[in-house]
C-alpha cells in the first residue's frame, strides 16, 4: 500500500507542476484559480463523495462507516489536544496560523484521490466520515482559533454546503437502495474523473504565488510541517494500528489525517485580514514534503499492524 502512495503522491506532484507552469505563464490567473477552485469544491467533490455512495449496502460496509464516523472524532481530539501542548502561544508569533495549519489537513483535495487509488469507491465511502467531521470542527473550532470570535452564521452555512449535502444524500441513497440510472451515472462518472487532476492543479497555482526564497528561510514553516506530516502521524499511527478494526478503514483515516496542511488556512486568512503569505508558505511546503511523509507514515502503519 505504501508503494501505491508513493506513485500516487508522485504523479499529484507532477500534476501540480502543471498548475504551477500555468500560474507562470499566465495561462492560469488567481481569479480563475479561485473560480476553478469554487467549482471544485461545490460540484466535483461533491459529486466524488455521492457517486462513492452507489453501492450496494452491505452490514460490514455500514459498520466501517460507523467505526469511521468515531476514528474521525477521536482523531481531531488527539490532534487540537496535541497541538495546543506542542505550540504553546506567544507574543509575535502567528500562533493561531501554525494551530490551524497542524490540526487540519488537505483531506478533501489530497485525501480523496488517495483513498480511491487505494481501496477506490469503498475508501473514498469511509474517507467521507472524515470529511463530515472536518467540516463541522473547521467552521466552528478554526475559525474561533483563526478570530478568537465565534461566526454562528458560518456553522449554520456548513450544514447546506454542497459537500454536507452530497453526503446526506448519498447515505440516504445507500441506505434507502437508490441507485443512478445507466446515463447520469456515466456523466457523473465523469465528473469524478475530473477531481484529481483539477484538485492539484488549482494547488499547483496556489503554489505558484508562494515566494520560495521567504519559505525557505523561515524556520516556523519546517516547524509547522514537522508538526501536521510526522509528529501528529506517528501519534495517530500508534493510537490506530492495534485497534481491532478494518486495516482498510485506518489507512483511509490516518492518510485523511496526515496529508499536508488546508489550504483552507490560507482563505480564511485572506478573508480575516490574517498572515496569508505565511499560511501560503506552510501550504506550500507541506504539500511538497508529503510526497516523502505519506508514504512512511502508511509503511509504519502497515508494519505496525501486523505486530
Amino acid at each position: 500500500m505504501a508503494s501505491i502512495i508513493l506513485n500516487q503522491t508522485i504523479i499529484m506532484l507532477l500534476l501540480m507542476l502543471v498548475g504551477i507552469l500555468c500560474r507562470r505563464t499566465g495561462i492560469i490567473s488567481s481569479s480563475s484559480n479561485r473560480e476553478l477552485s469554487k467549482f471544485l469544491l461545490q460540484v466535483v467533490n461533491p459529486v466524488v463523495i455521492f457517486m462513492s455512495y452507489q453501492t450496494d449496502m452491505k452490514p460490514e460496509l455500514v459498520k466501517n462507516l460507523l467505526i469511521a464516523f468515531g476514528l474521525s472524532l477521536a482523531t481531531f481530539a488527539v490532534m487540537i489536544g496535541a497541538v495546543y501542548l506542542i505550540i504553546p502561544s506567544k507574543e509575535g508569533r502567528e500562533t493561531e496560523i501554525e494551530r490551524f495549519s497542524a490540526i487540519y489537513s488537505n483531506c478533501s483535495f489530497m485525501g480523496i484521490p488517495l483513498a480511491d487509488a487505494m481501496f477506490g469507491k469503498e475508501g473514498v465511502f469511509y474517507l467521507t466520515a472524515f470529511i463530515t467531521v472536518f467540516n463541522i470542527i473547521v467552521w466552528t473550532h478554526g475559525i474561533i482559533l483563526l478570530t478568537g470570535e465565534r461566526d454562528m452564521k458560518a456553522v449554520v452555512k456548513v450544514f447546506y454546503s454542497p459537500t454536507m449535502i452530497a453526503i446526506v444524500l448519498g447515505i440516504v441513497a445507500f441506505f434507502a437502495g437508490f441507485r443512478l440510472p445507466s446515463l447520469p451515472s456515466r456523466v457523473c462518472s465523469y465528473i469524478t474523473e475530473l477531481n484529481t487532476p483539477m484538485a492539484m492543479i488549482v494547488s499547483g497555482v496556489s503554489m505558484a504565488e508562494t515566494k520560495v526564497t521567504d519559505m525557505i528561510k523561515n524556520i516556523g514553516v519546517y516547524k509547522t510541517c514537522l508538526i501536521r506530516l510526522i509528529i501528529l502521524p506517528v501519534i495517530l499511527s500508534l493510537c490506530l494500528s492495534f485497534l481491532p478494526v478494518s486495516e482498510k478503514v485506518v489507512l483511509v483515516i490516518l492518510v485523511a489525517a496526515s496529508s499536508p496542511p488546508a489550504a483552507m488556512c490560507t482563505l480564511q486568512c485572506l478573508r480575516f485580514g490574517k498572515n496569508y503569505l505565511y499560511s501560503s508558505e506552510i501550504f506550500t511546503a507541506g504539500t511538497v514534503l508529503s510526497v516523502i511523509s505519506l508514504p512512511v507514515i502508511v509503511k509504519i502503519t502497515e508494519f505496525l499492524t501486523k505486530i
